[in-house]
C-alpha cells in the first residue's frame, strides 16, 4: 500500500462563492470526455465532483493526464484543488462520475490504486523525535515493504536529496526546507508510477523551493513518473508542468500547455501593460478599471498596476484616463502575458494575495465573466 490509512486527512475546501454554471477552455485542449480503457494515461476522469451539502467543491471535472507528463493544477486556496487530489488518491470518495488511476477505478480498486501512487500533502507528517531514517523506515513499513529492499531504498531516497548526512540526526532539529526534502521522498520509498504533489513548495524559502523543483524534474525526467502537481504559484506552474488545468469554484476553466495558454490574450487581440504611478489612489485605480477596453487589472505593489487590454486604442485611453484623473506616470512597459494575467482574464480574480501594501477601494465591486475586473485585495 502506497498511501497510509485514512488519517490526518481533514477537508480543506472551502467556498468562497456561487460555482458559475460554464467553463472557459479553449478550444485547443481536448477536453473531451476521456476514454477510461485508455492505456496512454495516467489519470483519467469522467464528471467526478464533490458535494459537502449544498457546496459543490467540484463540479463535474472531465480531464486525463498522459504517462510521464508533469500536469499542474493552478487556482486559488478553495478552488478545489486539494479535493480533487484527495478523491483521485482513494482518501474521500467522489459524489458523482468517475475516475481511474493508473488503469484502475479509485472506488471499486482503491486498494490496488494505493500501490501505484505516493502522495506528497500539504499537511507535513513527520515525527520530530524520530530521526530522518526512522521516519522513513516507519512510513516504508506501513507501505509493506521488506526491509531487505527498504533500507537500500531510504540511502539511496537520502542521496537523492543531499540528505545523508543527516539520516539518523533529529527532525526536529531540521529547517523546513529540510523536513519537506524528507517529506517528498517518503512519498517515493515504494516507487510509485504517479506522484502526487500537493502545494509541495509552500512556505519554503527561496533555496529550498528551488531545490524541491529541480527534485520534481529529476523524478519526472530520470524515472518518468507522472506527476500531479497542485499550485498556486505562478512561476512554478510555468516552469515545472507540461500541461496546466486551471481551476477556479470546483471547475475547470481552462486547460492546455502554459504557451498556449499564455497565447489566449495575445490571440484574443489582448495585451499587457504595466503602469508605475507614482501617486496611485483608488479613485485612480477604479477609473482606469471602468475604461472598456480592460479586460483585467491587478495592482502589484503601491504604485504598480498591471492591465490586460484590447484594442488599438488601448494604450492611448489608459493614458487619457490616467492623466485626467492627475496620475503622474513614471513609466509604461508592455509585458508578454503570463499565467497570472490568463487566469485573471478568464475569471476576474487574483490567484494569490500579495504581501505588499494595498490601495483599498471603496466600491468592492468584483470581477465577472465577460469582462473580468479583479479586486483590489
Amino acid at each position: 500500500m502506497s498511501v497510509p490509512e485514512r488519517t490526518d486527512c481533514e477537508v480543506t475546501e472551502h467556498s468562497t462563492s456561487n460555482v458559475p454554471k460554464t467553463s472557459i477552455v479553449p478550444e485547443s485542449t481536448n477536453c473531451e470526455t476521456p476514454d477510461l480503457t485508455s492505456i496512454e494515461n495516467a489519470i483519467e476522469t469522467n464528471g467526478l465532483s464533490k458535494i459537502f451539502g449544498e457546496l459543490r467543491a467540484v463540479d463535474s471535472v472531465s480531464f486525463s493526464v498522459r504517462k510521464g507528463e508533469i500536469f499542474g493544477f493552478l487556482g486559488p486556496n478553495g478552488a478545489g484543488k486539494t479535493t480533487t487530489i484527495r478523491m483521485l488518491c482513494t482518501l474521500s470518495t467522489p459524489s458523482e462520475g468517475s475516475a481511474s488511476v493508473a488503469g484502475l477505478d479509485v472506488v471499486k480498486q482503491d486498494g490496488m490504486v494505493r500501490e501505484k501512487i505516493g502522495l506528497v500533502s500539504e499537511k507535513m507528517i513527520m515525527y520530530d523525535q524520530l530521526t530522518a531514517f526512522e521516519n522513513l523506515r516507519f512510513f516504508g513499513k506501513l507501505y509493506n515493504i521488506p526491509k531487505s529492499k527498504l533500507d537500500p531504498r531510504i540511502n539511496e531516497l537520502l542521496e537523492l536529496v543531499h540528505l545523508e548526512k543527516w539520516a539518523h540526526k533529529q527532525i526536529g532539529t531540521f529547517s523546513t526546507g529540510m523536513k519537506q526534502r524528507i517529506n517528498v521522498i517518503r512519498a517515493l520509498l515504494n516507487n510509485p508510477e504517479i506522484l502526487f504533489l500537493d502545494e509541495p513548495t509552500l512556505g519554503l524559502d527561496p533555496q529550498s523551493t528551488s531545490e524541491i523543483r529541480e527534485f520534481i524534474r529529476n523524478v519526472n525526467t530520470k524515472n518518468g513518473t507522472s506527476i500531479i502537481l497542485t499550485t498556486h504559484m505562478m512561476v512554478e506552474a510555468d516552469m515545472l508542468c507540461d500541461r496546466i488545468g486551471i481551476i477556479d469554484r470546483g471547475k475547470i476553466v481552462a486547460l492546455d500547455t502554459p504557451g498556449n495558454l499564455k497565447k489566449m490574450i495575445s490571440s484574443s487581440d489582448g495585451e499587457v501593460m504595466e503602469f508605475d504611478i507614482t501617486n496611485l489612489t483608488s479613485a485612480m485605480y477604479e477609473a482606469i478599471q471602468e475604461v472598456d477596453c480592460v479586460d483585467a487589472i491587478s495592482q502589484k505593489s503601491d504604485t504598480l498596476v498591471r492591465v490586460t487590454c484590447k484594442g488599438n486604442d488601448a494604450f492611448d485611453n489608459l493614458i487619457d484616463t490616467i492623466r485626467e484623473s492627475n496620475g503622474k506616470i513614471k513609466s509604461v512597459k508592455n509585458l508578454e502575458p503570463t499565467l497570472e494575467d490568463v487566469f485573471l482574464h478568464i475569471t476576474g480574480r487574483e490567484v494569490r494575495d500579495h504581501t505588499s501594501a494595498k490601495v483599498k477601494t471603496s466600491s468592492g465591486r468584483h470581477g465577472h465573466m465577460g469582462r473580468p475586473k479583479s479586486r483590489v485585495r
